[in-house]
């Protein structure tokens, strides 16, 4: 098949997105498929990461968040550009600019859409004005109506197909775990003396107690909470150190919150590294520690576990299927029963390898072939499916027209939130501008008339 994969968010940036892009490109590519990439073009990409399969789409600062980038929508003439690559299915990754690009082109040359809900968008409402533009409620909305123009959706976990279920979105939802490369992860890959060495460069005795973060330094991630846990733990146990591998937005909080706590002479902030290098960071680590409950899959903990590191994570139903309480790892509810866990881990190394042994057994099920041949099964169904549904919508229209009502449709989305009682005045100010707009192009052709109407009328 050949196979493209829309996505908002890619290397060299880390994240949880761009890592389950990658694997699943990876591993399709692994069982003869053709896939392309397609996502906003990085000028932090260099010559030795360029991937010629990787489509790099314009782009411009995304202001609301520091380090990322967002695409552009794009004209008939660059869905035109792509048609040589005779795609099978379009998969998008996300539910913005690429995302909309990869239905516009679904839409348009008539190919299946498969999507995945990888973020709780919910939880991420603050970067907009602090919540007070776009409300929880009306993230929730903005998904139904995304999820519910796919042709079929994937939820990484049991708990996000629940939330898209009680979102509304009507459409059919398969659970596919993303898969774990567990061999970029492996203890045996990594010689002790280069672990002894990682830690002497950051200042750190071989026989340190550390506790790892790794990802993206934001506020939905709750490091917060792990800081605030950790005076107490280190008056019982000083030569402990906490180690944060990322950035984010939410770094300079953090390090002023540590200052006020008085444990920043023991808590390492060192910044983002390369996806090549993951692996030997998260041997640093005595255990694994994150708080955050705004995952749909919670990949890190994943990895760590693939590595031998025992995890200490929040109760929290999107990792229930990976770490199972005093089993696969520690699971805490409070701050203070945090402190306790971090201790009891960190002074006993029975309890470190038994945990971490049953982390490896655990991640043999959520092998990177599995995830392939889960997702290769799931795009032929829909293949399928769409082609042979007797109810299905035959384009009589020009492709041009077609383009233009999904862009329209995409467009009409926050009318529809506005009609649920969300009123933004900024919001239908623009759409109010583009009413007006559509009523002076009335000498336009007839078929793009009709199509301008009806958008108007179910507005």
């Amino acid at each position: 098949m050949n196979i493209g994969l829309f996505t908002d968010t890619y290397f060299p940036q880390i994240n949880g997105v761009a890592t389950s892009v990658h694997t699943l490109a990876g591993a399709l590519r692994a069982r003869g498929h053709q896939v392309y990439i397609f996502t906003p073009k990085d000028p932090k990409t260099t010559e030795e990461q360029k991937d010629e399969y990787v489509i790099a789409m314009p782009s411009l600062p995304f202001m609301l968040l520091r380090n990322y980038r967002v695409g552009l929508i794009y004209s008939p003439i660059a869905l035109n550009q792509i048609s040589h690559l005779h795609l099978d299915i379009v998969h998008t990754q996300t539910e913005f600019p690429l995302g909309i690009f990869g239905k516009l082109l679904s839409s348009v040359k008539k190919i299946p859409m498969v999507h995945t809900y990888h973020t709780m968008y919910e939880d991420y409402v603050h970067y907009i004005a602090n919540g007070y533009i776009v409300t929880p409620t009306m993230a929730k909305e903005f998904s139904k109506l995304f999820c519910n123009s796919a042709t079929t959706v994937v939820a990484p976990t049991e708990k996000a197909k629940h939330f898209l279920e009680e979102y509304g979105v009507t459409k059919p939802i398969e659970v596919i775990p993303t898969g774990i490369d567990t061999a970029l992860f492996a203890k045996k890959n990594f010689s002790e003396q280069d672990t002894i060495a990682l830690k002497t460069s950051l200042g750190l005795e071989p026989d340190t107690p550390v506790i790892l973060s790794l990802g993206r330094v934001a506020k939905e991630k709750s490091i917060d909470v792990i800081l605030r846990a950790l005076p107490t733990l280190f008056h019982k146990m000083p030569q402990a150190r906490m180690v944060i591998v990322g950035d984010g937005p939410e770094r300079e909080n953090l390090e002023q919150l540590a200052k006020e706590l008085d444990i920043a002479h023991k808590v390492l902030f060192i910044g983002a590294k390369p996806w090549s290098e993951i692996g030997k960071y998260y041997q640093i680590g005595t255990v694994f520690c994150s708080a955050s409950v705004s995952e749909t899959q919670g990949l890190t903990f994943a990895e760590a576990m693939a590595g031998g590191i025992p995890v200490i994570a929040k109760r929290d139903e999107c990792i229930e299927n990976i770490v199972d309480n005093n089993k696969t790892g520690l699971l805490f509810e409070t701050e203070e029963d945090l402190t306790e866990k971090l201790y009891m881990l960190l002074s006993t190394p029975s309890l470190q390898k038994r945990l971490s042994d049953a982390s490896l057994t655990k991640m043999e099920l959520l092998s990177v072939e599995a995830f392939a041949q889960n997702m290769e099964q799931l795009y032929q169904k829909t293949i399928s499916d769409y082609h042979t549904e007797t109810t299905h919508e035959h384009f009589s229209k020009r492709p041009l027209s077609v383009g233009v009502k999904a862009v329209k449709n995409i467009s009409k989305l926050p009318k529809k939130i506005v009609k649920k009682g969300l009123y933004l005045p900024l919001l239908h100010k623009n759409i109010t501008a583009r009413t007006a707009v559509n009523s002076e192009n009335k000498a336009e052709e007839t078929e793009s008339n009709e199509i301008q109407h009806n958008t108007v009328e179910k507005q």
